[in-house]
């Protein structure tokens, strides 16, 4: 009723309306300038002037001071009246000639009220007060036209007293509407309460996601940062390294071509004292005198002489020799495994591969047949000479590495059969050896991927997750980060594709873990 109380500390008490100018008397009472000059002049003639409010009197006729505050208040308040007013279209009934809002409808006189009429109109309990409304009939009972005071569990309506004395509701268990709309209430509180938290929840999730956002674009920023570092290093070093074979190249070259150099010129010269035998030679056939030709001597021209200067010139041939092009392979290929390397060290953008992954013979089934590697598995028919020993698989046909991993990151690749079904993964050595729950990815101490045919899975305590994969599977990159409970499964195609994460928390060392059936089999390739 606060709207009701503030019209009445507006409403001037000469006229009963809203303030229109109002001015203040000396003894403080507000009245509308019209109202209190009315009444000033009808008391002009009695030779005294009083207050119609406190009958304060004055001598004088009272100045009238202008209240700009109030007129300020009173001319709000209408206005906003009025917006209400526009808002329902609702007027009070009873106010015919200056249309009043209506703040109350009356459901047994079927009458809208304004401020002023409901201060006066009975206050009786049959006299239902509810808020203005457009539709009373809705809260009057279709059948008997009679105000709804009762509420119906069984059929979940409003109905009135007739509906339940005489109605289909007789014997009917039904509550007074404002009892049952408290019930009603609470369970709607129950309800925003319930909402509440699942909202509070939603919003704690959008700020972790959100937060996880920024991390993962903080975490690209810097890993985009750490990628242009390292290829600007490795073609810093290319350049360096371009530049050192070229100029090797150029030195060989330059080796090769003085050496040419040298013996196309002791060539030229020995080509030179050729002809002129050659000239001499035939001088000395195309003489006639027998003695002339006799005397001269041929061993000047001997054969065997010129077989050696052969042998010398395919020596000097071989000593001259070519670019050592396999000297410049050796430089490429260990400049470049140092290069590499040197960038894995500096930018901490490579993860270490396991290199020493190797299969325990010991926990194998019997019918698990293991290469002389120790890199390989698949099936067999026929039982394996395995000696006996207590960790040994002895249900299904899988086998653990030698090797465990309890700290750190790893990782490592293998090679899968398209044919036949395979799992590779991880287990805790605790993994069951026997039974249903010793399969892998059937219990809470192992984690695997599962192929059998052209259906892909990953599983961890029996929870079957299956997987879509289109491309070509046949090489798998496994990585795990032990600390960060972090175990994901790459298909190495083009273009590497994730397939799965499994996220724990790890209690145990953990063993590379694999299972064959069929004609399936796995191979190790780190």
């Amino acid at each position: 009723m606060a709207s009701s109380d503030l019209r009445e500390e507006l409403n001037c008490s000469i006229c009963l309306n809203i303030y229109s100018e109002p001015v203040t008397l000396k003894c403080g009472h507000n009245f509308c300038l019209a109202c209190i000059k009315s009444v000033l002049t009808t008391q002009k003639g009695s030779g005294a002037y009083s207050c119609p409010e406190c009958r304060a009197e004055f001598r004088e006729r009272p100045a009238l001071q202008r209240n700009m505050k109030l007129s300020n208040i009173a001319e709000r308040f209408r206005s906003t009246r009025s917006t209400q007013s526009k808002k329902t279209g609702i007027f009070c009934t009873y106010c015919i000639h200056s249309p009043a809002p209506a703040i109350k409808s009356c459901l047994l006189c079927e009458a809208y009220l304004c401020d002023n009429h409901v201060m006066v109109h009975s206050k009786s309990p049959e006299h239902v007060l509810t808020d203005p409304t457009t539709s009373l009939c809705n809260r009057k009972c279709s059948v008997h036209k009679e105000v709804l005071k009762y509420y119906c569990p069984e059929d979940a309506v409003c109905i009135c007293v007739s509906c339940c004395v005489l109605g289909e509701h007789r014997g009917h268990q039904v509550e007074l509407l404002n009892e049952a709309t408290e019930k009603k209430k609470r369970r709607l509180r129950n309800i925003l309460e319930n909402l509440t938290s699942k909202q509070e929840q939603a919003h704690k999730r959008i700020q972790n996601l959100q937060e996880h956002r920024r991390d993962v674009q903080d975490k690209a920023a810097v890993v985009s940062d750490q990628v242009t570092d390292f290829f600007t290093d490795i073609r810093e070093q290319l350049d360096v390294l371009e530049k050192r074979v070229l100029c090797e190249i150029s030195k060989q070259e330059e080796q090769v071509l003085l050496h040419v150099s040298d013996l196309i010129q002791q060539l030229e010269i020995k080509k030179e004292e050729l002809m002129g035998k050659m000239h001499q030679i035939e001088m000395l056939c195309n003489i006639t005198d027998p003695l002339t030709v006799l005397q001269g001597r041929e061993s000047d021209y001997n054969e065997h002489k010129y077989h050696k200067d052969r042998e010398r010139d395919d020596r000097d041939m071989a000593a001259v020799g070519d670019l050592d092009d396999v000297l410049i392979s050796v430089t490429l290929n260990r400049a470049l495994a140092d290069i590499v390397s040197d960038a894995e060290r500096k930018r901490g953008l490579f993860i270490q591969e396991a290199r020493d992954i190797l299969l325990d013979i010991n926990t194998a089934h019997s019918n698990i047949a293991v290469s002389s590697d120790l890199k390989s598995l698949s099936r067999s028919d026929r039982k394996q000479s395995h000696r006996p020993a207590r960790g040994r698989f002895k249900f299904y046909f899988q086998i653990l590495s030698i090797r465990s991993f309890s700290t750190g990151q790893s990782y490592w690749e293998v090679e899968t059969s398209q044919t036949g079904g395979w799992k590779i993964g991880v287990a805790f050595p605790s993994i069951e050896k026997k039974g249903d729950q010793s399969w892998l990815g059937n219990n809470k101490k192992s984690w695997c991927l599962y192929k059998y045919n052209k259906e892909f899975s990953v599983i961890h305590n029996s929870n079957i997750n299956p997987l879509t994969i289109e491309a070509h599977c046949q090489r798998i990159g496994i990585f795990l980060d032990y600390e960060a409970g972090r175990l994901s499964f790459y298909v190495l195609s083009e273009p590497i594709k994730h397939l799965h994460t499994f996220t724990s928390t790890f209690t145990e060392p953990l063993y590379a873990a694999f299972y064959v059936r069929d004609s399936g089999w796995v191979r190790i390739m780190s």
